[in-house]
């Protein structure tokens, strides 16, 4: 009997492909060629991934990540034709690696994942690749020039057809980064730039590492830029935000949540503004991570007097 029938295949699907003797039955069958329903599914795995982000945890999600990663690593060796979009997926999934790793704090690990999504993105010729570990990385960057002249290279992978919605998120942080700089002048314009870009984007149906890339979370960047100039837009863009989040505060992302509760109480929606606190409060403690922990140190400096206890508990959870 042969290898290949003995094992069912260089790779049997997605899931099997995550599990170590999955990642043995790739190994076993080097020297055969991987065929296209395998390639398919490995790449619609690494997408999958990218949506998990939503409702896994950060611990677990890095250990479904990198075994993806293993997989694909190991196909590599045999993807003949199908090695370009092979590399195009493991770099995508190494840059959530990164994502993850970084989230957890694990900063090192996070910028060896970056390199390596890089070097993907070079030899399969991919340049959003590229700026999808740029963008990322652009949130750990020491300071906001640094951040910014990641992301200026990062605007540049994600020009033309297909990019609309990664180009919306990069600019869309270069008006963050722009605005804790006090560049107003250059925040506001990458801000129209995002919105612009927002509007003929394809969140659900672009790449799948832009699906967080709400109209939520396009509200909250632009919340996070209008409450670090205080700018007048930031009250009603706060009440846009509310309603377009309408009753599902809980499940709308730690980031959001984040974003409007400070804007909120920044804008002196005190009311609003605590009850959108408890909710974020809410999220970030099922879902623990670098970004909830950054907010929560904000909200909780900005919350009445009366809201010691959560203010209290959300001091505790940024330490």
């Amino acid at each position: 009997m042969k290898r290949r029938t003995l094992l069912g295949g260089a790779a049997v699907g997605a899931a099997t492909a995550a599990e170590p003797w999955g990642r043995l039955a790739f190994a076993l069958s080097k020297g055969s060629t991987i065929d296209s329903h395998a390639v398919a599914a490995l790449v619609d795995r690494a997408a999958e991934l990218h949506l998990s982000e939503l409702n896994l945890s950060g611990r677990r999600l890095q250990g479904v990540v990198e075994s993806h990663l293993d997989a694909i690593t190991a196909a590599l060796t045999h993807a003949g034709e199908h090695e370009r979009a092979l590399t195009i997926a493991a770099g995508e999934t190494a840059a959530l690696a990164g994502w993850v790793a970084w989230d957890l704090g694990e900063h090192q690990k996070a910028g060896a994942y970056y390199t390596v999504t890089s070097e993907c993105a070079e030899a399969a010729g991919h340049p959003p690749l590229r700026g999808l570990a740029l963008t990322y990385a652009s949130y750990g960057a020491a300071t906001p020039k640094k951040a910014l002249e990641l992301l200026s290279q990062a605007a540049q992978d994600v020009r033309g057809h297909g990019n609309a919605t990664a180009a919306a998120w990069v600019h869309g942080r270069q008006a963050e980064e722009a605005a804790q700089a006090g560049d107003e002048t250059g925040a506001m314009r990458a801000l129209e730039r995002a919105r612009f870009a927002y509007d003929f984007a394809d969140h659900v149906n672009e790449q799948a590492w832009v699906r967080f890339v709400t109209p939520h979370r396009m509200d909250s960047l632009a919340l996070s830029v209008y409450g670090h100039l205080r700018r007048k837009e930031l009250t009603t863009t706060a009440d846009s935000a509310v309603a377009r989040l309408g009753e599902a505060l809980p499940e709308s992302g730690v980031v959001v949540l984040g974003d409007l509760a400070s804007a909120l109480l920044r804008g002196g929606d005190v009311d609003r503004g605590v009850y959108v606190s408890h909710a974020f409060a809410a999220a970030a403690r099922s879902k623990p991570n670098t970004m909830g922990r950054e907010r929560a140190r904000t909200v909780a400096a900005q919350l009445p007097s009366r809201e010691r206890e959560l203010s209290h508990h959300l001091e505790q959870f940024a330490s």
